[in-house]
């Protein structure tokens, strides 16, 4: 009984599979050497910044510039400008790379930097004052990113508050966002640079995206910019905005040298004070005005003629007509 069932449920398996078609397995073709090669798709957005500086940047300054060009796959370098040079010569060097963006890091005194901000060739410009300067290597971070990769752009909600602060962001955006299907770029976003204003500065990180959740890990670099103005054209033009709380550093060295002279002067006027305070406090008892009438003058403090007085007695006491006062 045990084989007919077998057999009996074999036959109806056959009769199913003989009911249902045979789905037929496409491969797919194989591309051969003579086929014509896919085309990417077109890289439209053709942004391209210029970084470089003027001579006489220290090696801080020069490491945080080579973080940026690594940080912006769509960036070219060229030589250092002389100091002597105007910068409208920029305008001329940007055009020659064939660049319409431009980061300019201005040294003064091998201790100030300035970072210009431009777009090529009818502006507007923004001039920073470079603050509180980290560079990747500096900090030894923990995060990392692909090189090349494409960055998420972070602002802070007070960008939109204000109108100049409008105009850092739109710059911000067209020059420090990779261009899609850039040639040098990856297809990944791995890292996020933030811009968030705090005591009126605009200060800048960079945060490696760990996971999906939103977790992070700084990379680097980390500075802070002070805005200094906004010109209308390309490194010069009519100024649209002017910081009304912005001090030079030359400013600020001067006011610090003031107030250690100002410290050094206080610690004079109290030490006197503090003299004229203790000998106030030290007659504290009542003197007696009679007290000095039989005080006599020693010989060897007397002068003019005091000293005389004294000279005439020693010569009465050689001849012997002093009479001595009982």
């Amino acid at each position: 009984m045990a084989k007919r069932k077998r057999l009996h449920a074999a036959e109806k398996l056959q009769q199913k599979s003989a009911k249902i078609p045979k789905q037929e397995v496409k491969i797919k073709p194989v591309r051969h050497s003579d086929d014509p090669h896919q085309k990417k798709p077109k890289w439209i957005n053709k942004q391209r910044v210029l970084i470089f500086s003027s001579r006489g940047i220290s090696f801080r300054d020069r490491h945080l510039m080579s973080d940026l060009r690594t940080l912006l796959p769509h960036s070219k370098p060229d030589t250092k400008m002389d100091r002597k040079d105007k910068l409208l010569v920029v305008n001329e060097i940007c055009e020659m790379k064939n660049c319409n963006k431009c980061i300019f890091f201005e040294a003064k005194k091998k201790k100030d930097l300035y970072m210009w901000v431009s777009s090529v060739p009818r502006g507007p410009s923004v001039k920073f004052l470079i603050e509180n300067v980290h560079t990747m290597e500096e900090l030894k971070m923990t995060g990392n990113c692909l090189k090349g990769s494409r960055p998420l752009l972070s602002f802070d909600k007070n960008f939109d508050t204000q109108p100049h602060y409008a105009i850092i962001k739109e710059i911000f955006i067209q020059t420090f966002s990779t261009p899609n299907h850039h040639p040098k770029s990856q297809p990944f976003v791995d890292h996020v640079l933030t811009f968030s204003i705090l005591d009126n500065r605009i200060w800048f990180r960079n945060y490696q995206i760990l996971e999906e959740d939103g977790s992070l890990a700084e990379i680097g670099p980390r500075f802070v910019l002070n805005p200094i103005r906004i010109f209308e054209g390309s490194f010069g033009g009519p100024t649209l905005f002017e910081n009304p709380q912005y001090i030079s550093p030359n400013q600020y060295r001067k006011q610090l040298k003031l107030s250690t002279a100002d410290k050094y002067k206080n610690k004079q006027d109290a030490k006197t004070a503090h003299q004229l305070r203790h000998a106030k406090q030290g007659n504290t008892y009542k003197v007696n005005p009679t007290d000095d009438i039989f005080q006599t003058l020693p010989p060897e403090e007397a002068v003019g003629v005091e000293k005389k007085m004294f000279s005439r007695k020693r010569s009465l006491r050689k001849i012997g007509t002093v009479k001595r006062t009982p």
